[in-house]
């Protein structure tokens, strides 16, 4: 099962004119705007590698959280900015799901942004309560075979990377299991903990320390005119050796995410392959936003 969040870099893609302005950018402060809010595992990647890039070029990039909407508000906000590469997105799964889940978005995930870089695989993490009886995937099938009806997957709510692993999950795995979304991952975990529920599929950097404090077993990783190309092809190189640098590569390896740092070519048939692959589970499932 390869499922994991798409942690990447783009910036609005309407037309400006300025033929040198790529050997002058970043000129100013420029924003990194984070669609979620400030604490989870995006920000944490969005907030080392702000921190590298400003040193790189002597110019500040400041992490602005824009929460809400299932990150449309802050996606909307960046597709809608002056394209000059001065406001930047950094995000994920929801950039690829949201438009199989709501009616209508107000914004184009292809045709409104510019891919930069995919920066990083952030895996999620399958993991029982240690109370549970089985210690392996092949143990959790049968489980869930012998207790049809009975097993619970726990979410941090519907449409979330952590929801569609589930359902990917249990589709792959030909078994049953009821969908138990709460309002964000850390109540999810206080009900997984105990064995409220049965199992959950959370991203790495939320689980990793509960996993090696013993608090939960881990049985699996899932491991149209255009922004000027020049501007984003710096943005790219530059972004690409922020990833490289060996204290900021470390620092982004120990949140348990696997450093890429792609083209933009290779971004943006990476987002076409995950709504290729994303948008038959939604529909077949009839996952909604807000259900």
């Amino acid at each position: 099962m390869s499922t994991h969040i798409l942690a990447a870099l783009f910036v609005s893609l309407a037309a400006f004119a300025a033929a040198a302005h790529a050997q002058t950018w970043p000129g100013r402060v420029v924003k990194l705007v984070v669609p979620f809010p400030p604490g989870g595992g995006t920000d944490a990647i969005a907030r080392i590698l702000a921190a590298r890039l400003s040193q790189q070029w002597d110019q500040q990039m400041v992490v602005e959280n824009k929460g809400g909407g299932a990150t449309n508000i802050g996606t909307e906000m960046v597709a809608r900015s002056a394209p000059d590469g001065y406001t930047m997105l950094l995000q994920s799964m929801p950039l690829a799901v949201n438009r199989f889940l709501f009616a209508s978005l107000p914004y184009d995930p292809v045709a409104d942004l510019a891919p930069v870089s995919l920066l990083c695989d952030y895996p999620n993490v399958m993991a029982v309560p240690v109370a549970s009886p089985v210690r392996s995937v092949a143990e959790f099938i049968a489980y869930a075979n012998a207790n049809k009806g009975k097993v619970t997957f726990a979410s941090s709510g519907n449409g979330t990377s952590v929801h569609l692993s589930g359902e990917l999950f249990k589709r792959m795995a030909k078994i049953e299991m009821t969908h138990v979304p709460y309002r964000g991952a850390g109540p999810a975990l206080n009900d997984l903990i105990p064995g409220r529920v049965d199992v959950m599929f959370n991203n790495i950097g939320a689980v990793l320390p509960l996993i090696q404090a013993g608090k939960l077993r881990a049985l699996a990783v899932t491991t149209a005119k255009r922004t000027p190309p020049a501007v984003v092809a710096k943005a790219n190189a530059d972004t690409v050796a922020a990833l490289a640098y060996p204290a900021t590569k470390s620092r982004l390896e120990q949140l348990g995410v696997v450093v890429i740092g792609s083209s933009p070519e290779g971004l943006a048939a990476h987002l076409r392959s995950e709504m290729d692959k994303w948008g038959p589970i939604i529909r077949e499932a009839g996952i909604k936003a807000g259900d």
